[in-house]
């Protein structure tokens, strides 16, 4: 943990130099983990306020300091998925806004860096963006968790409430979804090389 479970207790107390520790402890983790799963720089600064927000209210219900991180982002989560809600209902399309904001984004940072070693990290980093933008919003969610932020099964227990059992079952369905994706990318990008290659 990034704190002692004595600062939290503090925070619990009613302390809110404590809390406010709490939340420069992990503000920086928090905004990279909203940041992936929304996918809109613009409004991660509102959700993750959101997030702290329920801490603040809930924290009394802690009880434990093992299960702090994994509840934290249990909470990280739920805001992000009624961020979510909210965005699809106002607009269908936002899965594909996402993908073409990514793309403009990439581009725009390409052209800016001189380095390979740093486009190529970006290109990797954009190419698998796409294909997490290309499933379902639980798909995404569960497989950012668990490849980009690396909990492990245990912490995912935590904020999804089922066993092992069902979330390696979830994980492999998920991962399957995200290569076959991959393949119809790989596919095309074989066919516009040999076009190439023609022309």
């Amino acid at each position: 943990m990034l704190v002692e479970f004595e600062l939290i207790q503090s925070a619990q107390r009613g302390d809110a130099a404590a809390f406010n520790r709490i939340v420069s402890a992990y503000r920086r983790r928090i905004l990279g983990t909203i940041s992936r799963l929304i996918g809109r720089p613009e409004d991660v600064e509102d959700v993750a306020q959101e997030v702290f927000i329920r801490l603040y209210y809930s924290l009394e219900q802690l009880r434990t300091p093992e299960v702090f991180e994994p509840w934290l982002y249990r909470l990280t989560v739920n805001a992000s998925y009624d961020y979510l809600r909210k965005s699809r209902r106002r607009q269908e399309s936002r899965m594909s806004d996402l993908s073409e904001q990514q793309v403009m984004m990439a581009d725009a940072a390409a052209g800016s860096r001189a380095q390979i070693e740093d486009h190529e990290r970006r290109r990797v980093r954009d190419t698998v963006a796409d294909l997490l933008a290309s499933v379902s919003e639980e798909d995404r969610i569960l497989l950012t968790l668990k490849e980009v932020e690396g909990l492990s099964l245990k912490e995912l227990e935590q904020i999804y409430h089922v066993n092992e059992n069902a979330l390696k079952v979830r994980l492999f369905r998920a991962r399957q979804r995200v290569l076959k994706n991959m393949k119809g990318v790989t596919g095309n990008t074989a066919q516009s090389a040999q076009t190439d290659e023609v022309k």
